[in-house]
């Protein structure tokens, strides 16, 4: 009876010792797996590449409408919406603040995640231009069509003073070889830049084209200047003596000699 009770003890012992070690081990298994929060709160085990062998990133398909346009994407599983607008970026031309995604009939933020939100392989999203971005982009077309507008008024304005500012150099030329300009020439052409001045006046703009104007309106001012100079020098040139050889007549008879008739 000694025997057996020694035996049975010893089981006892060992089975003891067996479970001990185990929950031992489990207690270090448990401290050695790697934990992560994910955005959501929930506390979930981290993702391991040795596990099972399957790789930790997943990359999904996704189909995305976008108007009457279909794009297909591949991302990653536990990637945000906001790198999904990203990939569309280099697809549609459409910058991340102008688009707005659609997933299950509610607008997602760029911070929330695929997977958290239910997103799966070939899922399909809905992508639209963000109202205000639209706003934005025809408020630029019409501010660019202006200023090309500006930019096209000022080179005509230009070419006409190009021509003007010729005739002034040819009057100059002129009075300078002493020759005698009608004053009626000078004023005109001081009219005609006048108009030009007055056409720079109505182009609106900034930047560029004030810079632009402000040229062009020198240009004016040093012409019309020109010709209120030349405008005084031009009545004191003489104009040139011409010899001219007149014909010689004798002088006219002095008495008549007149018939008589009976």
């Amino acid at each position: 009876m000694k025997k057996t009770r020694s035996h049975l003890c010893g089981k006892m012992s060992s089975s003891s010792t067996t479970n001990t070690t185990s929950s031992t081990s489990r207690r270090e298994h448990e401290d050695e797996t790697e934990w992560e929060r994910r955005p959501g709160g929930m506390l979930v085990q981290k993702r391991n590449e040795k596990d099972n062998g399957v790789p930790a990133l997943l990359n999904v398909r996704l189909r995305v409408l976008y108007g009457v346009l279909r794009y297909r994407i591949s991302v990653n599983s536990q990637a945000t919406f906001g790198e999904v607008k990203k990939v569309l970026m280099g697809e549609t031309g459409l910058q991340v603040g102008e688009q707005k995604i659609i997933y299950r009939e509610r607008e997602r933020g760029n911070k929330e995640y695929l997977d958290i939100c239910g997103v799966k392989d070939r899922s399909k999203l809905i992508l639209m231009e963000d109202p205000t971005s639209i706003e934005r982009r025809y408020i630029e077309m019409r501010k660019n069509a202006r200023i090309e507008a500006a930019y096209e008024a000022i080179s005509c304005v230009s070419m006409e003073i190009d021509k003007l500012a010729e005739q002034v150099y040819a009057i100059e030329k002129s009075i300078l070889n002493r020759v005698k300009i009608p004053e009626i020439q000078i004023t005109t052409l001081i009219e005609m830049l006048m108009r030009q001045a007055i056409k720079l006046d109505n182009i609106s703009g900034e930047g560029d084209v004030s810079a632009r104007k402000l040229l062009q309106g020198k240009r004016v001012q040093q012409c019309v200047e020109t010709l209120d100079v030349l405008k005084i020098s031009n009545p004191r040139v003489k104009p040139p003596s011409v010899a001219t050889a007149w014909e010689t007549f004798g002088p006219p008879p002095t008495t008549a000699r007149w018939e008589f008739f009976n």
